[in-house]
């Protein structure tokens, strides 16, 4: 028998969650992921000092925010480039949080992150553009996806989220487990079955919509606590798993099995577009998706806020 790792992938395509080139060349992942948060902690190895003096050396006391930011964005691109190397499909490369409300910096952002791949060399086809599933960042995902900038809708908590991205055209969503899951046992559910987990049955609604109508959008579930959820979501398009719970996966040999069948799944939810105005009433109505939204973007800010901060005392 074949460890669960293995096993996996005869389902879903795997990801790696993580900016470490030693996992990442470890696990074999079809793809990376990659976040501001992700970003400070690969800052902290060994592989990316060089990069990290190097672009450290490109700020100066005084610096502007722009200037910063435009520096995390390169550093960002190099960090990736190195993955994109290693990587048979894609690297996923984060717009600022900060831009998280504003469609016109996003997609400006975007191409400026773009052309920073293409002077290395590195096509649009290795690269996937992360941006919250706010409303104002997928609608940018919608004008960049109509340039040919494919795009990766993340922080998405809600099945209105996913709605919308789907019609908005976005290459792959990020429906993100693991927060929902803290949310709901933050409040007391203990939900010890995977098949009862909140977070494993919203990628699940998702999945099933997206296949019964037949949208293109690729399903890749997110930010996972334990193997069990992960299990629980297997046959889903793709999973994007931290090295640790990739590591679990690869030390248990007992077997495995598709749970998520794209061929005949069904939808108890009608198909219908999701205009401005519902989004948002449906997502301020929804408490969880309300908050994790509202969270995620905070500690993505500070995050981004804490690499710039990092530079600026190497510089």
């Amino acid at each position: 028998m074949s460890n669960k790792l293995d096993q996996l992938r005869q389902f879903s395509d795997v990801v790696a969650d993580t900016g470490d080139i030693v996992a990442i060349k470890r696990f074999e992942p079809l793809d990376a992921t990659t976040n501001p948060s992700l970003l400070l902690k690969a800052a902290s190895l060994d592989d990316y000092q060089p990069l990290i003096r190097e672009h450290a050396a490109a700020l100066k006391p005084g610096s502007s925010t722009e200037d910063m930011r435009s520096t995390v964005n390169r550093l960002a691109v190099a960090i990736g480039s190195e993955i994109a190397a290693i990587v048979p499909g894609r690297v996923s490369t984060e717009i600022d949080a900060h831009l998280s409300f504003d469609t016109q910096a996003t997609i400006t952002q975007a191409n400026e992150i773009m052309n920073l791949y293409a002077e290395r060399g590195i096509g649009r086809e290795k690269v996937l553009i992360k941006i919250a599933s706010t409303w104002e960042g997928i609608k940018a995902a919608e004008h960049l996806e109509k340039q040919g900038i494919n795009c990766n809708l993340t922080l998405l908590f809600s099945f209105d989220q996913a709605r919308a991205c789907a019609d908005a055209g976005a290459t792959l969503i990020s429906p993100f487990v693991g927060r929902i899951y803290d949310w709901y046992k933050a409040r007391g559910e203990a939900q010890t079955n995977p098949d009862e987990d909140r977070g494993v049955q919203s990628v699940k609604r998702i999945f099933n919509y997206f296949k019964a109508y037949n949208y293109k959008t690729i399903v890749m579930g997110a930010s996972f606590r334990n193997t069990g959820q992960i299990e629980a979501l297997a046959g889903c398009d793709r999973l994007t798993i931290s090295p640790a719970l990739l590591e679990e996966l690869s030390l248990n040999e007992n077997p495995l099995y598709q749970r998520l069948f794209a061929d005949n799944a069904k939808s108890d939810d009608e198909r219908c577009a999701v205009d401005e105005v519902a989004f948002r009433f449906r997502l301020n109505d929804d408490a969880m998706a309300t908050e994790k939204l509202a969270e995620g973007i905070r500690l993505f800010a500070a995050d981004q806020r804490k690499l710039q901060k990092l530079l600026m005392e190497m510089s």
